[in-house]
């Protein structure tokens, strides 16, 4: 097995995780969150999306799928590129307002293809090449890709575990 193969098949096991946390619940449901100041399923789902979006823009040189169409109006939001969740406020927290699980659903899915699509074109060599000398060590291609595989999967996990408490 390439390790492309083996990102590929790690990638594309969110998908599923992704629908499972937010089928079924209402736009009231996704925007709803378990205790004052906390971060709601659509924010979680919306954030580990906007995460890997960005940096899959950075990696292919691409513009952000959240940036083109009108994407980010579904969510409520203006198409800031910058804007990907980090350092919200409960406020800002709750400003992000998908009319339902399904536009959650396909801003991840359209994330996903590219990713896939990404991924396929990788040689084992790639993932030694330096995409980030800001940090020290530098950050390889390989790293950064796990890197957002682990924040995807931690964020979906946050997610499923927001709705169990939402559903008891």
């Amino acid at each position: 097995m390439h390790s492309k193969d083996l990102l590929i098949e790690a990638f594309d096991r969110l998908p599923e995780l992704v629908r499972s946390a937010v089928d079924g619940l209402s736009p009231e449901q996704l925007r709803t969150p378990p205790a004052e100041g906390a971060n709601t399923v659509a924010w979680l789902v919306w954030h580990l999306t906007r995460i890997q979006d960005g940096y899959l823009a950075e990696l292919t040189g691409q513009d952000q799928v959240y940036v083109t169409g009108d994407r980010a109006e579904q969510f409520g939001l203006k198409a800031d590129p910058d804007d990907n969740g980090y350092g919200h406020t409960a406020a800002q927290v709750q400003a992000v307002r998908p009319g339902s699980a399904g536009v959650l659903v396909d801003y991840y899915q359209a994330v996903h293809e590219r990713t896939l699509s990404y991924l396929a074109g990788l040689t084992d060599g790639d993932l030694d090449r330096v995409v980030d000398e800001s940090w020290d060590p530098p950050v390889t291609l390989g790293v950064r890709l796990v890197s957002i595989l682990n924040d995807d999967t931690q964020h979906v996990g946050q997610a499923a575990y927001v709705r169990g408490l939402l559903e008891s």
